[in-house]
């Protein structure tokens, strides 16, 4: 689910500012001008407001964020977050945490097929620092194991950062073969790219056989040899921060949802503030999280439970925040959690 902050706007002539809502239908403009956005407005409204539309001038008056944002510099209110969630039982968490276990299960089994080349293509969307990249990685280096032992080549490669068209071009002929998988982690650029998305468009296609051509000049495709076209035979995953819907271009979400059509799309649903908690509880309890801290089991049940006391104040709430206060209590014993409040909390 997306989440919108509506800046600026009103609900049956009551003013509506600085206020998160659970989004049902972004920003559409009115004849007469203006516009609203719809959404779930029963942590405001009452029961009966599940599906309203907020009236606002421009898409400025809006802002996508995620459940958490409630943050201080926008203006939101904390209580407001207090209504809107509801408590849960043990068992109920348990529940969440089975069914969270199975989205990175299945994310796994995923991967298989792409070193299989079972499937062509993996989209791969979540909040950050929840563990993405790690799984996809883990189960690539297991299928490199035996190549690796034997002084083979590897079969995939992780992309990351900017690229651009051509430098696409050419890594997607470099891992051309079958058997071969690209990953793109938070090479958003490509996705962004109106020439990028269409060569990634080619490389997907679901024809037999699927040609990528570079109809321009190239010094470097010359230098290296690259030909202007080839057969891709390889198969791509793209892990990405970003909701697909929530692209406002619509040229861009044209592309994207052609690019979605050729893909196999993954939501990891960790969209509200909970369910980042219970992941970061559900790792622990494996014992991954703290491998190697030598910290005590009550130690590791004392960082889990401040960041949980105090989710709103984190700048972010995730894997990786849990490992930067893990750090402080290493460092200081005794005072980890002023740093924590000082290094990794945002500031009223």
């Amino acid at each position: 689910m997306s989440y919108v902050l509506v800046k600026n706007g009103s609900y049956r002539n009551q003013a509506v500012q600085n206020t998160v809502f659970p989004l049902i239908k972004n920003f559409q403009s009115k004849k007469d001008g203006g516009g609203f956005v719809t959404v779930n407005g029963s942590c405001r409204f009452g029961d009966m407001a599940t599906k309203i539309r907020v009236a606002v001038n421009t898409p400025e008056d809006i802002k996508f964020v995620e459940q958490d944002s409630f943050n201080v510099q926008e203006g939101a209110k904390a209580d407001v977050v207090a209504k809107a969630e509801p408590k849960f039982t043990a068992e109920q968490d348990a529940k969440r945490i089975a069914e969270i276990g199975t989205r990175f299960e299945i994310l796994d089994q995923m991967t298989k097929s792409l070193v299989n080349s079972d499937i062509r293509a993996l989209i791969v969307t979540g909040p950050p620092g929840v563990g993405k990249s790690y799984g996809v990685e883990e189960e690539l280096n297991k299928s490199s194991l035996f190549g690796d032992m034997a002084g083979s080549r590897r079969k995939y490669e992780v992309v990351k950062g900017a690229m651009t068209a051509l430098g696409l071009y050419a890594k997607l002929y470099e891992f051309s073969d079958k058997g071969n998988v690209l990953v793109f982690d938070d090479c958003d650029s490509v996705l962004m790219d109106d020439l990028a998305l269409n060569i990634l468009k080619a490389a997907l296609d679901s024809g037999k056989k699927r040609m990528i051509y570079w109809n321009a000049e190239s010094n470097k495709l010359r230098s290296e040899g690259i030909p202007d076209k080839f057969e891709f035979k390889g198969s791509a995953c793209f892990i990405t921060n970003i909701k697909f819907e929530n692209v406002r271009s619509k040229k861009l979400q044209d592309h994207l949802e052609a690019l979605q059509s050729r893909c196999h799309y993954l939501d990891l649903t960790l969209d509200t503030m909970r369910d980042k908690i219970l992941r970061v509880k559900q790792i622990a309890d494996k014992g991954d999280l703290f491998k190697g801290y030598d910290m005590s089991k009550e130690l590791e049940t004392e960082v889990i439970d401040f960041i949980a006391d105090n989710c709103n104040k984190f700048r972010e709430v995730s894997l990786r925040m849990a490992l930067k206060v893990a750090d402080l209590a290493k460092i200081s014993p005794s005072n980890w959690k002023v740093l924590a409040e000082s290094t990794c909390m945002k500031r009223v």
